[in-house]
């Protein structure tokens, strides 16, 4: 139903080097680039970072982009992780919501809520 997002960001270079390492796992890549915005996707871009333009606080956005395998949701994490990202919730089964549903959750440099998601079985 969604063809494409746009978040907003304080910095698009500094969430774009976050997006570019957390992505990668998920075989996401930046596409497109124009003066400070970029476009990320597999084959097209479908997500897209911009610079915020209204003044005041941006509210807290949650994202969840799909990973084809629990191995990429690990590699998301992992590389969130080392690109000093606030850990919400390490790699783990959220029964509550399916008993397959497995998923990481950290902050973007925005405070955003970033989620990786595998609804496969292991």
């Amino acid at each position: 139903m969604i063809d494409h997002l746009s978040v907003q960001v304080r910095d698009v270079p500094t969430s774009a080097v976050f997006y570019d390492a957390v992505l990668a796992p998920l075989g996401g890549r930046r596409l497109l680039e124009f003066p400070n915005v970029v476009g990320y996707g597999r084959d097209r871009p479908v997500f897209w970072l911009g610079p915020t333009a209204p003044p005041g606080e941006a509210r807290e956005l949650h994202l969840a982009f799909t990973a084809d395998d629990r191995t990429a949701v690990k590699a998301f994490h992992d590389a969130a992780v080392n690109a000093g990202a606030e850990v919400l919730h390490a790699p783990r089964v959220w029964p509550e919501y399916h008993p397959t549903y497995f998923a990481a959750f950290v902050r973007d440099p925005d405070g955003n809520n970033v989620e990786a998601v595998c609804h496969a079985p292991e």
